[in-house]
């Protein structure tokens, strides 16, 4: 009997490092457009250490808020089918990012600040529907259909912003992005958004919908917020992150209530309009309760 040859596993960790400027969520990249990663060294204690160390090493970037996201593992992330193991991070500064792109670069279907981008709505509804047509059998023609109805939903108000994942992997399954599997690229493959090597389109699509679910109940936006702000900076941040507008009233009485923030006593002295209070964040707060579990107050 031959022994069968041992498989080398590559373990890497992988960043989705986030930042927000000019109401614009940037993320880190790599020239190729990838995500920056790199492998897990024997002398790093924990995975997270391991992380912060390589990043600040390639980038000078100290990062701030971590958390892991996910394992990525299957067996054809990588063009050439090495098995590959990575360990994706989302990662939030305050510091501008080097190498970095908008998002919304690479998801240009997720941002609906100024109503739904009909244009591109509607070559992706062509699109899926040729895809929904050419099911091979019923149930799975119906399938298609309930994916659709729910990622891509005809009534704006039923949009839900944190199904980023589910919607690249639909487009992906419907072979309408450049990543879809050989053979299944459509005429519209790299025309929705910019391509990223291997899987790590689909990493960032799982730190995007992350971090917009994370926004609901746990104030992680303050990472991204300097020291001191107002309350409209902090409204075009969390908008910025969702994809969505909010009601503005809402919104403050929802941050304000929750006792998240506190005034300063300073102003920002603009040169149009009457100067705006200061606030900070209460981080005091983490301790005495957890912040309570909300939707969005959005807009229609």
């Amino acid at each position: 009997m031959v022994p069968k040859r041992r498989q080398n596993v590559v373990v890497e960790l992988q960043a989705v490092a986030v930042s927000v400027a000019n109401q614009t969520p940037f993320v880190m990249v790599m020239p190729d457009k990838s995500l920056p990663s790199g492998p897990l060294g024997a002398g790093h204690r924990t995975l997270q250490q391991g992380l912060r160390a390589w990043v600040e090493e390639q980038s000078g970037l100290k990062l701030g808020y971590v958390e892991q996201l996910y394992t990525f593992a299957d067996r054809d992330r990588t063009a050439d089918r090495r098995r590959v193991v990575s360990i994706g991070y989302l990662a939030l500064t305050r510091m501008a990012l080097h190498n970095a792109m908008p998002w919304y670069d690479f998801f240009p279907w997720e941002d609906h600040r100024k109503g739904v981008p009909q244009p591109l709505m509607a070559r992706i509804m062509e699109g899926l529907e040729g895809w929904k047509k050419k099911a091979p059998d019923v149930p799975t023609r119906r399938e298609r259909e309930e994916r659709i109805a729910v990622d891509f939903p005809k009534d704006p108000r039923r949009w839900n912003e944190e199904l980023v994942l589910q919607r690249y992997e639909l487009l992906w399954e419907a072979g309408l992005i450049k990543e879809a599997a050989p053979g299944k690229g459509g005429k519209m493959a790299g025309a929705l958004g910019v391509p990223m090597p291997h899987d790590h389109r689909r990493i960032l699509a799982t730190g995007m919908a992350r971090l917009r679910a994370k926004i609901k109940y746990r104030p992680v936006v303050f990472e991204l917020m300097p020291d001191r702000f107002t309350l409209l900076q902090l409204q075009s941040t969390v908008e910025a992150l969702a994809g969505l507008r909010l009601h503005k009233q809402n919104f403050r009485r929802l941050v304000q209530g929750q006792g998240l923030v506190e005034e300063t006593g300073e102003y920002l002295i603009e040169k149009r309009g009457r100067p705006a209070k200061l606030f900070a964040f209460r981080r005091e707060v983490l301790r005495e309760r957890a912040a309570a579990g909300t939707k969005l107050p959005r807009v229609g």
